[in-house]
């Protein structure tokens, strides 16, 4: 008999990720990422993200890119990750802590009717400091007005870590004729970054608001990105652009990111299931 993997596919803001109750299961996630995450030979997603026991949260959740690659954190993964687990009643209540490579992440849902609608997470407080985050330059922390010429660009970057490194460029055209899969890889793979780098170009609307879009490490770009849009937004803030709350609407969607300029970054958005099925093995 065919051996199946049983998985549902949940998306937030167009960040769509497989999940797969791993809590008894000892597989090669990221040879099984690589082959479920591809958008024409498998289900498709962004990542994969595995449900396993942990001694110090609820969960713990081990997050593999559709290159195979395992990522430390992702705000929208995080939001999905405590759907798939309140839902199914993997905890008690309505909030939940779960265990990353990035530390413990504490989360709270909305539920209606039953099921989680939105999902608000504490993403911990941001990374600033060149050498922690890793970017490798020589430069007095905050790094927020870095040039760096790329394919025949002259970008000026932030850099943050929110648990994963990101490189934020405010630009003054629209992102939308950004050449996002030409410049992306190249800053992604730049040799100042070594462990890669996480991409967000971004446009300034007013205080409130922000215009993005992000270009993820291990993955390509995507529809939207919750530790992109937290790094966007502590960015924003330490550049004087934007208030402590700001709307931030990325192709897949609107996510709020809320930061008093000094503790922890909070991330709220919507988030849903798409589908159930089985995936042979």
């Amino acid at each position: 008999m065919e051996r199946t993997l049983k998985f549902v596919k949940m998306q937030a803001t167009g960040n769509d990720f497989i999940m797969v109750d791993a809590r008894a299961l000892d597989l090669d996630w990221q040879g099984i990422s690589k082959k479920m995450c591809d958008r024409h030979l498998g289900v498709g997603a962004d990542g994969l993200m595995a449900v396993a026991v942990s001694r110090t949260a609820d969960l713990r959740m081990r997050l593999f890119n559709a290159d195979g690659s395992e990522a430390q954190i992702s705000g929208n993964g995080l939001r999905c990750f405590a759907k798939y687990a309140v839902d199914r009643k993997l905890v008690k209540g309505r909030g939940i802590t779960i265990e990353t490579l990035a530390g413990v992440k504490h989360i709270e849902t909305v539920v209606s009717s039953g099921k989680v609608t939105h999902a608000r997470v504490n993403m911990g407080k941001p990374v600033l400091s060149a050498a922690d985050i890793p970017v490798s330059v020589d430069e007095r922390n905050p790094v927020l007005n870095y040039k760096l010429p790329v394919g025949g660009r002259d970008l000026e970057l932030a850099f943050v870590s929110m648990g994963n490194p990101h490189a934020v460029c405010f630009i003054a055209g629209d992102v939308d004729d950004f050449p996002l899969s030409e410049i992306g890889p190249l800053v992604e793979r730049h040799r100042i970054f070594p462990e890669r780098t996480n991409f967000e170009i971004v446009n300034r609307i007013d205080r409130q608001r922000l215009k993005a879009r992000v270009w993820e490490r291990g993955v390509g770009e995507t529809l939207a990105c919750g530790s992109g849009s937290s790094a966007t937004a502590v960015a924003s803030r330490l550049k004087g652009y934007s208030d402590e709350k700001v709307d931030i609407t990325m192709p897949g969607g609107v996510l709020t990111v809320t930061w008093d300029g000094a503790d922890d970054v909070y991330l709220q958005g919507p988030v849903e299931q798409v589908f159930t099925g089985e995936f042979p093995l």
